[in-house]
């Protein structure tokens, strides 16, 4: 399979008034079309900076990430900004949907964004629910829906632009234990079925073990152990 991302000596640092903290030391991988990574590790081990690099909305201090053979680290606003519209999504903990708006009108919004028209815009956005199984809840707002609706309304939205890549940092962090387990079989699913590269960073090393071809374990700032665990098909 291609090379889909790949990260050479990747570092980023912050500074704490006269000191500086490195977040990510060195980090060096590679993620093939189609896989399922899960990043896994103490709090404050570099994961989250990690994906928000890949998803392009931080920036690495030292050495290269390239998505697609596109290093971001070169890459203007712009162009960055176009990264993160058709090549990544993302969905965190937070479900970070808009309360005054309905499901489907929430999954719309990176085409409202792209300037796309509003037939376009709502059929694709039904389709997007319809794959995440919410067809039945397109009318529904935030309030109306539980915590998992909530999180799959917000996957929706991230795979509107059909991006080849999914960024998912601790996407059942607000969920409880069987809402869980669900969104991580649809993770699962979407991985599968749709052959959707997956970076996901979890603090669950069982669930990541059930799920992924590869766990990356970080610790201050450096991958210290691959762990293969099933191969790609």
């Amino acid at each position: 399979m291609a090379v889909l991302i790949e990260a050479i000596n990747l570092g980023k640092q912050y500074r704490k008034g006269e000191t500086a903290v490195a977040a990510l030391a060195g980090v060096s991988f590679a993620v093939e079309a189609g896989e399922f990574i899960s990043l896994v590790g103490r709090s404050g081990s570099g994961k989250s900076t990690l994906l928000n690099i890949i998803g392009g909305l931080d920036n690495a201090t030292t050495g290269q990430i390239k998505v697609r053979g596109r290093d971001l680290t070169v890459m203007d606003q712009e162009s960055l900004a176009q990264h993160r519209r058709n090549t990544v999504g993302m969905i965190f903990q937070s479900f970070n949907l808009i309360p005054s708006r309905t499901a489907v009108e929430n999954v719309e919004l990176p085409m409202v964004f792209a300037g796309e028209s509003g037939k376009r815009r709502k059929e694709q956005a039904l389709r997007m629910l319809e794959r995440v199984g919410l067809g039945a809840r397109t009318h529904h707002t935030p309030a109306q829906l539980s915590g998992g609706q909530q999180q799959r309304v917000a996957i929706a939205r991230a795979l509107m632009n059909n991006p080849p890549v999914l960024l998912a940092d601790e996407p059942t962090g607000n969920l409880d234990s069987r809402t869980a387990v669900e969104i991580l079989d649809l993770l699962f699913q979407l991985n599968q079925q749709h052959s959707l590269t997956i970076l996901m960073v979890t603090h669950d090393e069982p669930a990541a073990a059930r799920l992924s071809h590869r766990m990356l374990h970080m610790l201050d700032g450096e991958i210290l152990q691959e762990q293969e665990l099933r191969r790609m098909a």
